[in-house]
Parts: C-alpha cells; sequence; structure tokens
C-alpha cells in the first residue's frame, strides 16, 4: 500500500517547526529529509525514523518496523501530536547521520 499524499501533508504540517525540511517521492513513500540528510520516511502512512543513538535515547520503548520488505528495521514514530518534540528529535538526530554522498557524473 502506498502512502497518501494527505499522510505526507499532515506530517509536514507537524514539522513546521523545523526549517530546512525536504521530501522526495520513491515508489508511492517519501524519504524525508532534514537539512539535507536523509532522516526517515513515510512508509504505508507510517512515520519511521533512522535508528541512531539519539532516537533511541528520545523513544526508548518505540516499536521498531520495517518500511518495507527486505529493509532494515526503523523506528515508529508515534508521538506524532508534539510538534516540539518532533523539532527536538530531529535535531538531536541530525549530527548522527552521515553525510548526503556526492553524485557521480
Amino acid at each position: 500500500m502506498a502512502s497518501s499524499k494527505e499522510y505526507l501533508d499532515y506530517v509536514l504540517e507537524q514539522l513546521s517547526e523545523l526549517d530546512d525540511i525536504a521530501t522526495r517521492a520513491m515508489m508511492g513513500e517519501f524519504i524525508i529529509y532534514y537539512k539535507g540528510k536523509v532522516i526517515g520516511g513515510i512508509y504505508d502512512n507510517r512515520f519511521l525514523v533512522k535508528p541512531v543513538k539519539a532516537a533511541k535515547e528520545l523513544m526508548p520503548d518505540a516499536p521498531m518496523e520495517l518500511p518495507y520488505e527486505g529493509a532494515k528495521p526503523m523506528i515508529l514514530v508515534e508521538n506524532m501530536e508534539d510538534r516540539v518534540f518532533l523539532a527536538e528529535l530531529f535535531r538531536a538526530m541530525e549530527p548522527e547521520l552521515p553525510a548526503p554522498k556526492k553524485k557521480k557524473r
């Protein structure tokens, strides 16, 4: 099942405390970028983030879920109503995420 544009719009509204958010549609789902780094995505209308140390510390009881078959588990963000928490989560995670890879020409 693909994710809906309505759910993407909802997630982006909840992330409105942050600047430098970008998205990219990919195979019916959406990748979420923060400051140019992949932080997570929307898969089957679920918001999942990479399981970096900061995310695990801020959401110690959050379930790990597969975004799609064959993928590595990611953390399900259940606290979608708290914009301040989401901003704190992204700011804490960003330093731990790898820099974007340079595109080959």
